[in-house]
């Protein structure tokens, strides 16, 4: 791509996309300008909609792999091409919305108790007890953790927006625990072998995959599942939506509405109006 690949970078790094998403960004471009072996400003709707069933029919590729080339194109040609098509013309898949995995109150602290070593002890317990991102956990630093209020500072988090999440006591134990025991170097509380970069995602995935391995849970646990089991048990316990969405950092009250399809406890909790006398 040369210098489209070049401008398309340079406009989403202007826009602060993350490294992540930029370089998944270029790689569907990429991706899609090499399907047809011909200069990308020469492609048109016509070419975007044939290498979309190229997508859905020869690659069989998922609805969300699928709306990650969707972002992609829509960016490129928007903005780094500065088309003036429709953009609602390159649309997206239909989502699935299957229920996440949940553990049991039971499960998770099996699993977050499992490791021997202090440091993946307490990045699990982030996981689950502030119900935090693989990333967050990642790049926390020693002076995100305020015992004084009892609060995690969860900083630059999806969107690159700061919250709070509640400070485990049971975490901030294990912590210290493990500070005192191997005094990770700055800034990083949980470094990586490098010690000037955090630990990574995948490093997290299988911190999570051995634990339970080793309490016998043979389900597709990530560390998405923890942060699930954390809000369904909150909200099982008797927090409200409006206090879940704002602990985990949703953007949209939607996005949190899925744990009251996973708290059974919450349901019980509701009246049928059968049951309730007219006032």
């Amino acid at each position: 791509m040369g210098e489209f690949r070049d401008r398309m970078d340079r406009d989403l790094r202007i826009r602060g996309y993350a490294e992540g998403t930029r370089q998944a960004y270029l790689r569907c471009v990429r991706t899609f300008v090499g399907h047809f072996m011909r200069r990308p400003d020469e492609l048109s709707l016509e070419h975007i909609h044939t290498f979309q069933l190229h997508l859905t029919a020869e690659r069989n590729l998922s609805w969300s792999a699928f709306n990650v080339y969707v972002c992609a194109l829509r960016f490129f040609f928007h903005v780094t091409l500065g088309k003036d098509w429709n953009i609602e013309q390159i649309p997206y898949q239909k989502r699935a919305r299957p229920l996440p995995l949940v553990l049991s109150p039971e499960e998770a602290l099996a699993v977050v108790e499992a490791p021997t070593n202090l440091k993946h002890r307490a990045i699990l317990q982030a996981l689950y007890g502030a119900g935090l991102r693989a990333r967050e956990v990642t790049h926390l630093r020693p002076d995100h953790i305020d015992s004084r209020r009892g609060l995690v500072w969860v900083v630059a988090g999806k969107g690159r927006k700061d919250r709070y999440a509640p400070l485990s006591e049971r975490f901030l134990e294990t912590a210290r625990a493990y500070w005192r025991e191997q005094r990770p170097p700055a800034p990083w509380l949980f470094p990586g072998p490098d010690a000037a970069r955090p630990l990574t995602r995948s490093s997290v995935g299988r911190i999570v995959r051995s634990a339970c391995r080793s309490v016998g849970i043979t389900k597709a646990v990530t560390p998405h599942t923890l942060r699930h089991s954390f809000a369904t048990h909150l909200m099982n316990h008797g927090a409200n939506l409006r206090e879940i969405q704002k602990i985990l950092g949703h953007r949209s009250l939607r996005t949190t509405e899925i744990y009251t399809h996973l708290a059974p406890d919450y349901l019980a909790r509701l009246e049928s109006p059968l049951d309730t006398p007219p006032s």
